[in-house]
């Protein structure tokens, strides 16, 4: 069994307003919705649980009625941080998932193609996780204005969601991983740090994160909207 922890629990701070960014408007829809449908259109998905504030519960559970969503499993609260949102929402899947998967719901390009991918890497490898590799020169600025060094950008990939790791595997990393540690940004961080290898799974279309008002635009030309 394969369960899907979509989060969409953030405060949505860059977008310069109070505002969530999950629930905001991509063409005619919702962009949490985005990421339910891929899901939900995913085969190897079977259930979904969605991370949010508790004061969007009754709009998520709007939502999911709206789009005909029958996967979802349960609906629960976010936690303070992203770490403590996805440890809401892993104990809110099936003891018996073998497979686990998380998604931020801001990045609403991802399609069931992706999801599957990284669900046959996880099966295969243990881990799986969207990626890009990154064809910009990129130069290192411990300052912020002063180029201070370079980096190997033939070695160099943008990891994004979903991540897609065996159950047991990332249950045992999240539990682990330390509240305040500035370095885990996502689930592979942890599981990096738990000692395990993740496995990268390329991606080559576009799968940007909304996390700035411009981003709305941006992804709604690649969704031709």
């Amino acid at each position: 069994m394969t369960s899907a922890v979509i989060v969409a629990a953030g405060k949505s701070r860059r977008m310069g307003a109070n505002v969530d960014k999950a629930f905001l408007h991509l063409g005619s829809k919702p962009i949490l919705s985005y990421s339910l449908t891929a899901m939900e259109g995913c085969r190897e998905v079977d259930e979904i649980v969605v991370v949010v504030r508790k004061d969007q519960i009754a709009a998520t559970r709007g939502i999911v009625a709206m789009f005909g969503c029958r996967k979802v499993r349960a609906i629960v609260n976010g936690g303070l941080n992203r770490l403590g949102s996805v440890r809401n929402g892993l104990a809110a899947t099936d003891p018996d998932a073998t497979m686990i998967l998380v998604h931020d719901a801001a990045r609403p390009l991802v399609t069931p193609e992706l999801v599957s991918k990284c669900i046959r890497s996880a099966i295969v490898f243990g881990s799986g996780v969207a990626a890009s590799k990154i064809y910009d020169t990129v130069r290192i600025s411990e300052k912020g204005t002063v180029i201070e060094g370079d980096a190997d950008r033939d070695k160099l990939w943008a990891v994004q969601t979903p991540q897609a790791f065996r159950a047991d595997l990332l249950r045992r990393a999240i539990a682990a991983a330390p509240d305040k540690d500035p370095t885990i940004t996502d689930e592979a961080s942890a599981v990096r740090l738990a000692g395990a290898e993740v496995r990268l799974v390329p991606w080559g279309f576009p799968n940007i994160k909304i996390t700035v008002s411009d981003d709305l635009a941006v992804a709604s030309r690649y969704l031709r909207l």
